[in-house]
């Protein structure tokens, strides 16, 4: 189980309402909209993507990190790098 499962369906409305974001934004390039208001869009869009990384990564260390940090072993080391390394990739982004 992962640990979003709980939240599957709230991540699943929200990743659709960004969807249509990114659906209005080839609209607004479509029809020649002002070159503010679509980075303006763009903002909300990739801002919106960042919550749901955010709380992706929040239920990951809540529920995968801490199950295996629990389980003890090497798995649970492996899981520290790979939120961190996650980390770092939401860092760069």
């Amino acid at each position: 189980m992962h640990g979003y499962s709980g939240d599957k369906q709230a991540y699943l409305t929200r990743l659709r309402r960004i969807e249509g974001q990114i659906r209005g934004l080839q609209r607004m390039v479509e029809e020649d909209a002002y070159c503010i208001d679509v980075l303006t869009q763009v903002s909300a869009a990739t801002r919106a993507l960042q919550a749901v990384a955010l709380g992706l990564l929040e239920d990951h260390i809540g529920h995968c990190v801490t199950g295996a940090i629990e389980a003890g072993g090497p798995e649970a080391q492996e899981k520290v790098k790979e939120a961190s390394a996650a980390i770092a990739r939401l860092v760069r982004s």
